[in-house]
């Protein structure tokens, strides 16, 4: 029994004007990718870890990931989809193929483009093929997936701990069906509501109840897998929206009830679904009096783990106008990293940072400083995180202090050349930071943060910034998706939080 493994993996936020390149995705193929991805808790490593555990050899094909932004370019969908068919063409015999997608992926020519991937994929392997396929919890899950898939299986925690889990899940799942034990059929039920990301965070309520629900419903004899997920609201599309998918061994009905019996969940919880978030201004003054620290501020209108520019200035330009102390920034800034790399560590200089990928994320701040390190932008997490992964790469990145000598009332402004999503804490380690030690810590995220940061905070205050990640969806002008939850298509919501 031969598997091949592999997967092409983005979020796209329709609303970022930066489309993402193929310059912008790492790709492993054949035995890199069995190396890289070994030992990571992401569901590639679930499936090299379920060939042994399963019972099956071994064929990877091609990984291919990039950090969420804008809309895949038409040239790297094509690419990175055209080398995965090529692999899978030149591959032995193969009686399955595991395939990682995430379920929110748009290119400039697909809306959809995960289930163009399949229909693709079908077209080569055949209707009959064993695929099964993972996808994130923010996947905006459509008919044509279920339909293309054997199976589909998502993560079920937020932020994302269980990567491997499901990896192996979908492992266990393909070797049944190649071996005849299970004959796998599935249904998807999407209630007509947007599941704010502010809701989205599966260990508090209401969320952790409705997924409670799911874990429940895979105790039933017949349920092979029960899977709910968030959605993706930064995804102006027609399947935008959250979803319950049901998989059972040859039980179409109850698989449809399932579904239902899960969507039903989250469309009762709508009702507790607002948000009252403080804006920059009032986010930074609370932090600014609290007593407790590290204070978390979270930009949520700049979470780069949904596709913003991991440069807006809004937080920063108001720390420095209420002159508070001890605060730490990280900004992706490539122009001035090189800045602070030409003047060399110990040096003092004045530098505009910040604002400069559009014009949605505020202006460039001015600020001065003395580079306290610079750095190669590499580290490892050992711990289970959000985004799976072991190794990390932010590129040649400076450690600008301010505020005078090193102690507890130090600021110092982080400066990447590439985006980082702040899913570990080593991200800071790794420039000689203590983050516990500090008053205020700036993270650009929603909730994927909160696996890394959560132990260390004192104070937690999400802030309702702008961004192209902005949490308030009536922001937004959605074109193709309004049929949903039934508004004009210049409208975004009339109903805070959902």
């Amino acid at each position: 029994m031969r598997v091949a493994v592999g997967g092409i993996m983005h979020e796209s936020n329709t609303f970022n004007p930066g489309p993402t390149p193929f310059e912008a995705f790492r790709v492993q193929r054949g035995d890199e990718l069995t190396a890289w991805w070994r030992d990571t808790p992401h569901e590639l490593g679930g499936f090299i870890a379920g060939a042994e555990r399963f019972g099956y050899e071994l064929f990877p094909t091609l990984m291919a990931q990039a950090t969420p932004g804008g809309v895949v370019t038409r040239e790297a969908f094509e690419r990175l989809t055209q080398d995965l068919l090529e692999r899978l063409a030149r591959a032995p015999r193969l009686d399955g193929l595991l395939l990682a997608l995430h379920g929110a992926m748009v290119s400039e020519a697909h809306p959809d483009a995960d289930a163009e991937v399949l229909r693709r994929l079908r077209q080569q392997v055949g209707a009959d093929f064993p695929l099964v396929v993972t996808h994130d919890y923010h996947a905006n899950v459509t008919e044509q997936v279920v339909a293309l898939s054997t199976a589909l299986i998502i993560y079920k925690s937020n932020p994302h701990l269980d990567h491997r889990e499901r990896g192996l899940q979908a492992a266990s799942v393909i070797a049944r069906t190649i071996r005849g034990e299970i004959r796998p059929v599935q249904a998807l039920v999407k209630p007509p509501m947007l599941l704010n990301i502010v809701h989205q965070n599966t260990n508090l309520p209401p969320t952790d109840r409705v997924m409670a629900a799911a874990c429940a419903l895979e105790e039933q004899p017949a349920v092979v897998a029960a899977s709910v997920a968030g959605g993706y609201q930064y995804a102006d599309v027609p399947g935008v929206g959250p979803a319950a998918v049901v998989v059972t061994d040859g039980a179409p009905a109850h698989a449809r009830q399932g579904a239902r019996q899960l969507a039903d969940r989250l469309w009762a919880i709508r009702e507790r679904l607002h948000f009252r978030l403080p804006d920059v201004a009032q986010g930074v003054s609370m932090a600014r009096a609290s007593e407790r620290r590290p204070v978390i501020l979270v930009d949520m209108g700049d979470n780069i783990g949904g596709g913003s520019s991991g440069d807006s200035t809004f937080i920063l330009r108001e720390l420095l106008r209420q002159d508070v102390e001890g605060w730490v920034v990280v900004l992706a800034d490539p122009e001035a990293v090189a800045a602070c790399a030409r003047a060399g560590v110990g040096a003092d200089l004045r530098l505009h940072v910040g604002g400069k990928r559009d014009n949605l994320h505020g202006e460039a701040v001015e600020i001065s400083g003395r580079v306290k390190c610079l750095h190669d932008g590499r580290y490892e997490e050992s711990e289970v995180r959000h985004d799976g992964q072991r190794y990390h790469d932010q590129g040649l990145s400076a450690l600008l202090e301010t505020g005078g000598p090193a102690d507890e009332s130090s600021s110092y402004l982080l400066l990447t050349s590439r985006r980082q999503t702040p899913f570990s804490l080593q991200q800071l380690l790794s420039v000689g930071l203590q983050p516990a030690r500090q008053r205020v810590l700036v993270v650009k995220a929603a909730i994927a943060w909160r696996a890394a940061y959560e132990a260390i905070a004192g104070e937690i205050i999400e802030v309702d910034s702008p961004g192209v990640t902005t949490v308030n969806p009536a922001r937004f002008h959605y074109r193709r998706a309004p049929a949903l939850w039934g508004l004009p298509a210049s409208a975004g919501t009339d109903r805070e939080g959902v």
